[in-house]
């Protein structure tokens, strides 16, 4: 999942196996690890730069993410804990692609954020809105054989996060990518339409400007149901040309 693969030469019936390697992006496709207006980049970027270890045979076949392993509730963040949660009722729904534009089955995506009032159920967050008991942030789906993935969840709030003076996040949503192995991961966030806090989030701003669209999710007014949610569309690919910006490994959790 976090590159495309290097189709190795097919081994000598009495060699030892060969197992693929990741391609890079790009420099100038890649989001920085360092950015100086997101401030907590200057302790975890790399001081030299990263290098590459070919991927084990543990590494690329375990473990294996299964659909008996994923509950069909888990997909609808709206109803947890014997209630509902609060806030506006959003679908969030789109496919996983490849560069080219081919849909990618059987992939894990995992979701987290705040709850309507911007904040986290996590212990390190302190900004003083309030809990919601129904509302855990916590979500995930399998694709389905063309791709596709679908969310029922509550509109993030902004919060504020302490980077520079008046901080604020824009609303956003985390995603996790699985493949068929736990290192090949991708995380990255989708962001919301018109956002007003766009310009002053450093985190945003680090994506290269010519592909910020690309995390930006799109209002779609067909999809949205009468009397109970509105929708958004985001399609996450993962490599080429139009490739959607990720976090990168080095880049640890983010706000």
């Amino acid at each position: 999942m976090t590159g495309t693969t290097s189709r190795a030469p097919r081994p000598a019936a009495d060699s030892a196996l060969v197992l693929p390697r990741y391609l890079r992006d790009p420099e100038e496709q890649r989001t920085p690890l360092a950015y100086p207006g997101y401030k907590s980049t200057g302790l975890r970027a790399p001081l030299r730069t990263p290098v590459d270890l070919p991927h084990r045979l543990t590494e690329v076949t375990g473990p294996v993410l299964g659909e008996d392993r994923v509950l069909p509730t888990d997909a609808d963040l709206t109803l947890r804990m014997g209630g509902e949660a609060q806030g506006q009722r959003i679908i969030v729904f789109g496919r996983v692609l490849d560069s080219d534009g081919r849909p990618v089955p059987d992939a894990l995506v995992e979701v987290w954020q705040a709850n309507a009032g911007g904040r986290y159920r996590h212990v390190v967050d302190n900004w003083p809105a309030p809990l919601d008991p129904h509302f855990d942030g916590l979500g995930r789906v399998i694709t389905d054989s063309l791709g596709r993935y679908e969310f029922t969840t509550i509109k993030p709030g902004a919060y504020p996060w302490g980077n520079h003076h008046n901080a604020w996040r824009p609303a956003h949503i985390h995603f996790s990518l699985f493949g068929q192995a736990f290192t090949q991961r991708l995380v990255t966030q989708m962001y919301f339409p018109g956002d007003p806090l766009f310009e002053q989030d450093p985190i945003y701003n680090a994506i290269p400007p010519s592909a910020r669209y690309r995390a930006i999710s799109r209002f779609d007014l067909d999809r949205t149901q009468d009397n109970w949610a509105l929708a958004y569309q985001w399609d996450i690919v993962l490599r080429g040309k139009d490739q959607t910006p990720f976090e990168t490994d080095d880049d640890g959790d983010v706000a």
